[in-house]
């Protein structure tokens, strides 16, 4: 397993489809994955500073597993397969349980969770940058600090 730092999100145009952007950490490829827009709402809700009025679904499984006292130590994303990203959460008591990787990050995000991916998902996935496309990246993320939940829409 590949360590992976969280890069953002981003609304890929013109289809207006989110993407999520996780980079190797000891490495040059990046691994995209498609998500949902109410998905993109939960990770950029996730970075930003104000929490909301009311747990959300995310927030709410956070506390459930602080009230439990058990926390997530990762998540792993293991396959793609027909299109369909597949991760893991792994839990302090041992415990995995498959779900979606944009759920896996959203809630990596709330509780500072480590996030993996398989060798062979970068392998099959992973898009290496050349040095001028780093800065394009940078670009994305000084976009990514710019941005508000509310960009993303509702869904509907």
């Amino acid at each position: 397993m590949l360590q992976m730092e969280f890069v953002g999100v981003r609304v890929e145009m013109p289809s207006n489809q989110p993407i999520v952007l996780l980079k190797e950490a000891n490495g040059d490829r990046y691994l995209p994955i498609w998500i949902g827009m109410t998905e993109a709402t939960a990770i950029a809700l996730a970075q930003a500073d104000e929490p909301p009025p009311r747990p959300l679904t995310h927030d709410l499984f956070r506390n459930v597993l602080g009230a439990l006292k058990v926390s997530l130590e990762r998540v792993n994303i293991v396959a793609l397969r027909d299109g369909i990203f597949y991760a893991d959460l792994v839990f302090s008591n041992g415990v995995e349980v498959s779900a979606r990787p944009s759920d896996s990050i959203a809630l990596a995000l709330r509780t500072d969770a480590l996030i993996f991916a398989s060798e062979d998902v970068m392998r099959e996935n992973g898009v290496s940058m050349a040095d001028d496309q780093e800065d394009e990246v940078e670009k994305f993320r000084e976009f990514l600090d710019n941005i508000n939940p509310e960009d993303f829409g509702r869904a509907g």
